[in-house]
């Protein structure tokens, strides 16, 4: 059976000189999330990378190519860093990171628990992000210049928290629990908070970090689409974020403030 991945018909043509990054931002997750969709119900494909819950299916590839079209209609002389491949260099400073299907092994086997994702960094620390879940058609936009919102209303800002008494979203893919440089700090970040949530999006737990569902979010060796969406999102709730190396990895560390603080003095030992 032929895959029809046409571009989304629910998603109005707009002109450059009319969209604003935060808006071009939004149709890109939106258009990319409900393709990836509309491609999961009618059958997928599915190849391993690097391990059995490392995925990419033909959804996710189809997903990337329309971000990657639509940014060079509206965007042409940015940059674009794509998880399934796509480098385009850019004439200037500024860059999309672009994950197509965030949570990939997730959205494979049927759960909701996925979304598409976006962030542009630019010149003077410029962040933004943008991030759709499909199945809940939940959106989420905000960065250094836009304060959060989900679904175009601004979320409560994060006030200070503890980590003791809030849940921690975290991963580690299970045979790194074998090696004792990433298992010994999980451990510690993990035993330091109320509760733990490890639900394989990362994009997905940093937009709940920045609604207040989660306090803080700690994960290790991100690539850019894994981290810079969610993290203008906190940051621009008000919350922290944060980079630290332990024992030769990098952790990336995103909450309220206060916590963080907390998770990355556990992270060290």
């Amino acid at each position: 059976m032929a895959i029809d991945t046409r571009t989304p018909r629910h998603t109005p043509d707009t002109s450059t000189a009319e969209m604003t990054d935060a808006d071009l931002a939004a149709r890109l997750v939106v258009d990319a999330g409900t393709l990836a969709r509309r491609l999961r119900e009618d059958g997928l494909d599915v190849h391993h990378k690097t391990s059995v819950s490392d995925v990419v299916t033909q959804a996710d590839n189809a997903a990337e190519r329309h971000i990657t079209d639509l940014l060079a209609r509206h965007r042409p002389d940015d940059g674009v860093l794509g998880e399934e491949g796509t480098l385009v260099a850019g004439s200037h400073d500024r860059r999309w990171a672009v994950d197509p299907v965030d949570g990939t092994y997730n959205f494979v086997n049927g759960s909701d628990y996925w979304c598409s994702a976006v962030a542009l960094t630019g010149p003077d620390d410029y962040l933004l992000g943008a991030v759709h879940r499909p199945v809940t058609g939940d959106t989420f936009v905000g960065g250094s210049d836009i304060p959060t919102r989900r679904n175009g209303v601004p979320v409560a800002r994060l006030a200070p928290g503890d980590l003791a008494t809030g849940s921690l979203a975290t991963y580690l893919h299970p045979p790194f629990f074998d090696d004792p440089d990433l298992a010994d700090p999980f451990h510690r970040v993990s035993r330091g908070a109320a509760t733990i949530r490890m639900l394989g999006s990362g994009s997905v737990d940093l937009a709940s970090v920045a609604c207040g569902v989660h306090t803080v979010w700690a994960q290790h060796s991100c690539p850019e689409w894994d981290w810079l969406p969610g993290r203008a999102l906190v940051e621009g709730a008000g919350g922290s974020c944060t980079t630290v190396e332990v024992n030769g990895y990098d952790w990336f560390v995103a909450g309220r403030p206060g916590a963080v603080e907390q998770a990355v003095s556990l992270l060290r030992g």
